[in-house]
């Protein structure tokens, strides 16, 4: 049942994706990732923040909803200048808050070093997804990238299931298997090829694999990374947004990690 559903939300959102990204352009596409930002940070907070505050009435929380959706524009005008003065900007008001709130309250500090983290992994990481899709063949890395990523985490899930055997990292995540991770390895290799093949025939198959095998460990880590941060929070799942999926934090973890890699590759190697 939960294979099922987890079928039914990606066949009835996949649509609306490639409507989004081939029609939209990339101001909407900036738009779209602005408010995936916002539920994915607020799917964070319910997991670091123990209790849970009103996440728009306490300070902290609501001053890093409002950086969010800035650093993705900063990223949308290509101003790198203005993403870095906006993560300074959120460390130094959330610490003077910090500072306000410790004399009641010792765990301030505590506080703050999450809701500074939060920015750092949400929006700072989604930025490059903004700054791939306005490079030069933005589409076509856009592309790429949820290719591979989408290749490993259903390689990894049906090779871990029908495998599986030796545990991958059980005190973080214990389903997961160092099987399940060589097939979506497998998957993203053979994702890559065929990628290559037919939309970017002009790019050399060893870049193009080793990119491919680079996303699919990285995306991996980015995974476990976020299985880590629920292991912390006591929690199952980032939210109950994607039925069969868990939260949206759950489905764009690995996309988060992957995201500098592929921008950095195009940039910087091609």
């Amino acid at each position: 049942m939960a294979h099922l559903k987890r079928w039914i939300t990606a066949i009835v959102a996949l649509p609306f994706l490639l409507v989004l990204m081939l029609k939209g352009g990339a101001f909407l596409f900036a738009l779209f990732i602005s408010v995936i930002g916002i539920v994915a940070l607020g799917e964070y907070y319910r997991i670091v923040f123990t209790p849970t505050p009103n996440l728009i009435k306490d300070p902290v929380t609501a001053f890093g909803f409002l950086i969010c959706p800035l650093m993705i524009w900063a990223a949308y005008v290509t101003s790198f200048e203005s993403i870095i003065l906006l993560i300074t900007l959120n460390l130094l008001v959330s610490g003077c808050y910090s500072l306000r709130q410790f004399r009641s309250d010792v765990r301030a500090v505590e506080r703050l070093f999450k809701q500074v983290f939060g920015i750092l992994y949400i929006p700072l990481l989604l930025s490059f997804l903004v700054l791939i899709r306005n490079s030069s063949q933005g589409l076509v890395w856009i592309f790429f990238l949820l290719v591979m990523v989408f290749a490993c985490d259903t390689g990894a899930f049906y090779i871990g299931t029908w495998l599986g055997r030796n545990k991958l990292c059980p005190s973080v995540s214990p389903n997961k298997t160092i099987e399940g991770s060589i097939g979506g390895l497998a998957a993203a290799l053979i994702a890559g090829g065929i990628y290559r093949l037919y939309v970017i025939p002009d790019l050399a198959l060893g870049k193009v694999m080793l990119l491919s095998i680079i996303i699919g460990i990285v995306g991996q880590i980015g995974d476990l990374f976020e299985s880590e941060c629920k292991r912390y929070g006591h929690i199952k799942d980032s939210g109950s947004i994607l039925p069969g999926h868990g939260g949206l934090l759950d489905r764009i973890d690995a996309l988060l990690f992957a995201a500098p890699v592929v921008y950095c590759f195009k940039q910087y190697l091609l």
